[in-house]
């Protein structure tokens, strides 16, 4: 009963769901939609005809102009700083443009360039401050909040009688102020073409990376070559232009310089762009969240106004909400990797039945023996990790390493090594087809392809997604094992769609099918997934039919068959149910039949452990990877099978002094070539009674 309860609780239990939807940036949009979206029904039933078409206009206007303030401001957040200034630089461009327009009877295009002057010369001063001379970025822009607040007030002693009684004659100032297009004014017209640019700066241009790596680290920037001290004061002039723009068309709205212009608009924008998703620490932050942040406190701010709440009022109601905001994005920052590494992993039920004996007192195809104690090393020191080996028809061996290196050990008696080629990432399985062109399942990109001159080429690192899925499964994580069909289709195994190249453990943890096998095409380089929820597919094998893959799931520990082809296209027959260990690579044998490694060891402490997913949770939360239950990956093995699934042959290092964790082996010319992941050297075992001319590369695709 209590299995059964087990099974079904994990299985229907959406752990895994809910770890990836927090590990999606995503999320930290998608709360400031769901905010803005219940602001809109609670003022649209509040206050009805809040939202009506003749409110929009007005709306967007605003909308427009505090927009520009809060994109300047979040780019300064997203360095790593902050501008208290901006309510102060808006007020003090505002009059600016009011002077030279209403006074001095400025045309439109020089009073607004010259304005724009001035907010990049007051954004300057703050950024020499604390771009330039380091200085805290909080405390100096509170003093120049200060100080542009007062030369304004001094000024509009001076002037504000003359402003007030000039009446500029100007049909481009009055569209800037209250003119539409179809019910879009210029001020938001202008917030969005700066939103498209911004957005593009940040994501595609490179000073938009060196802002965001500012914002996350200012000393890694700078040891990586960036210019932080000009590039955070480049964020303030710009911070200073865009509020500048706002002020033009605030000028242009209203012709007003009373006391309270600008008055609190820091907190405003503050609240903005921390509610939209803007962190406070730097480093994190995009246009779509300063824009979303902007219409959540417009809206907030006009509905207080629409219900008669008085201007102190509303300016305390966004600073309370700046503080509760400050707090959030403060606590969620500092705790949302321990919250994400709680529920992340999500092991699930995983019963395997009993392994069977395989002990060299046994009776049975398992039973262990040592015949490859002794086995050849080839290369020994000279590779590390050679998961995959093959040889070509020349008899040269091939063998990918750690470093992302394809080795070649030259014939007749692989003394001699040379590099190949570099690929990068970790290099696994191996195949040639008939070009002689070496393709191989690189973890961490995907399938490359080696020419025989050398050349690396990219096949695809990306195949279709899954309409529902919250995971992104398009890019490929662990490509580990393929084989090339007749037709020159390619398919191959990818391991996990969850976990990247060194957290196969996690997966193992697990215990859910987080596998698939994929089909690429050179034909038409079409990529696609032929079958997915596998527990860490690996090995692959075209089968003597032709028409069949062979495949390993390396924790179900079985073998499977999924027709491509003929009657039985798209069918998956089990094959090999229950090994006694943890199956890898399969290749072909010179007398038809299959060999397959056997890379570690079951054992009935960590087969229970898979019934146990709440024990392998606490396991995980509580002990570092390296003190987990673990199969016994010391000993390997290689077995021969048949078609019927029918274990013909074993190999065995019970020791474990040559060979302890075999992930492939090739035979070729009587010969059985042995590669391991954790290994620094290829075994090489004589196969008695072998076809001492077996090339499977000739075999498969014929002489050259």
């Amino acid at each position: 009963m209590t299995d059964g309860f087990a099974k079904i609780l994990y299985r229907l239990w959406p752990g895994h769901v809910i770890g990836e939807v927090l590990s999606k940036r995503w999320t930290e949009t998608a709360i400031p939609v769901l905010a803005l979206i219940l602001i809109v029904v609670w003022l649209s039933v509040e206050l009805p005809g809040f939202f009506s078409p003749a409110s929009f206009p007005e709306m967007f206007r605003q909308a427009g102009e505090i927009g520009l303030v809060v994109l300047g401001l979040s780019l300064v957040l997203i360095v790593g700083g902050i501008d208290l200034s901006v309510g102060s630089i808006f007020a003090l461009s505002n009059f600016t443009a009011l002077l030279l327009v209403n006074v001095y009877g400025w045309n439109v295009g020089p009073a607004i360039f010259v304005t724009l002057l001035v907010g990049a010369a007051l954004g300057a001063v703050n950024g020499f401050l604390i771009g330039i001379l380091k200085l805290r970025a909080f405390l100096t822009t509170l003093i120049t909040l200060i100080v542009y607040r007062a030369i304004y007030e001094l000024l509009i002693q001076q002037y504000s009688t003359q402003i007030t009684a000039g009446t500029p004659d100007s049909a481009v100032w009055d569209f800037l102020g209250i003119g539409n297009v179809y019910g879009v004014t210029p001020a938001i017209a202008a917030c969005v073409l700066v939103a498209v640019v911004g957005h593009l700066i940040i994501t595609r241009a490179r000073v938009g990376w060196h802002i965001m790596a500012i914002g996350g680290s200012r000393r890694a920037a700078f040891n990586a070559g960036i210019k932080v001290e000009s590039t955070i004061a480049l964020c303030y002039v710009v911070s200073g232009i865009l509020s500048a723009a706002s002020a033009v068309f605030f000028a242009a709205r209203l012709s007003t310089v009373a006391g309270e212009v600008g008055l609190g608009l820091e907190v405003t924008a503050l609240t903005a762009a921390i509610l939209g998703g803007i962190s406070l620490g730097g480093g994190n932050g995009s246009v779509t969240k300063a824009l979303l942040g902007t219409m959540i406190v417009l809206l907030v701010r006009n509905g207080l106004i629409n219900m008669s709440v008085p201007g102190g009022g509303t300016r305390m109601i966004l600073a309370v909400i700046l503080l509760i905001s400050a707090v959030v994005d403060i606590k969620w920052n500092r705790n949302r990797l321990k919250l994400l590494n709680k529920v992340y992993v999500s092991p699930t039920y995983h019963e395997l039945p009993p392994a069977p004996e395989c002990s060299p007192q046994a009776v049975g195809p398992y039973r262990m023996n040592d015949r490859l104690a002794d086995v050849e090393t080839i290369g020994l020191g000279e590779v590390e990790g050679p998961e995959d080996v093959i040889l070509d028809r020349d008899d040269n061996l091939y063998t990918g390493t750690r470093h992302g290196d394809i080795m070649r050990f030259l014939a007749p008696d692989y003394k001699k090594v040379e590099r190949f080629a570099h690929i990068g990432g970790v290099p696994l399985g191996l195949a040639f087809d008939k070009s002689d062109n070496l393709y191989v399942c690189v973890g961490g990109m995907g399938l490359y392809y080696v020419t025989p001159s050398g050349e690396v080429k990219r096949a695809t690192d990306e195949t279709n997604a899954t309409l529902f899925s919250i995971i992104d499964d398009s890019r490929l994580r662990l490509a580990d094992d393929l084989d090339i069909a007749p037709d020159g289709r390619i398919f191959f195994s990818e391991a996990t769609i969850r976990y990247e190249m060194h957290d196969w453990p996690v997966d193992a943890l697990e215990g859910r099918g987080n596998g698939r096998i994929i089909c690429y095409d050179p034909r038409d380089k079409r990529t696609r997934t032929v079958l997915r929820g596998l527990h860490f597919p690996n090995g692959i094998c075209l089968a003597n039919d032709r028409q069949s893959i062979l495949f390993v799931e390396t924790w179900n520990c079985s073998v499977s068959r999924y027709y491509f082809d003929g009657p039985k296209n798209g069918k998956v027959e089990k094959l090999i149910e229950n090994l006694p260990g943890y199956p890898d690579n399969i290749n072909e044998a010179s007398d038809g039949n299959y060999w397959l490694a056997i890379s570690g060891m079951r054992n009935p402490v960590f087969d229970l452990a898979q019934r146990l997913p709440g024990f392998r949770k606490r396991m995980a939360a509580r002990l570092p990877a390296d003190e987990w239950l673990a199969a016994d990956s010391n000993k390997g093995g290689v077995l021969k099978f048949n078609d019927q699934g029918e274990i013909i042959d074993s190999l065995w290092d019970i020791k474990g002094r040559n060979h302890p964790m075999i992930t492939s082996m090739r035979e070729h010319k009587g010969y059985l070539y042995l590669g391991g992941i954790s290994n620094n050297r290829v075994g090489r075992y004589r196969l008695p009674g072998a076809d001492p001319n077996y090339v499977q590369s000739v075999r498969r695709w014929g002489s050259r």
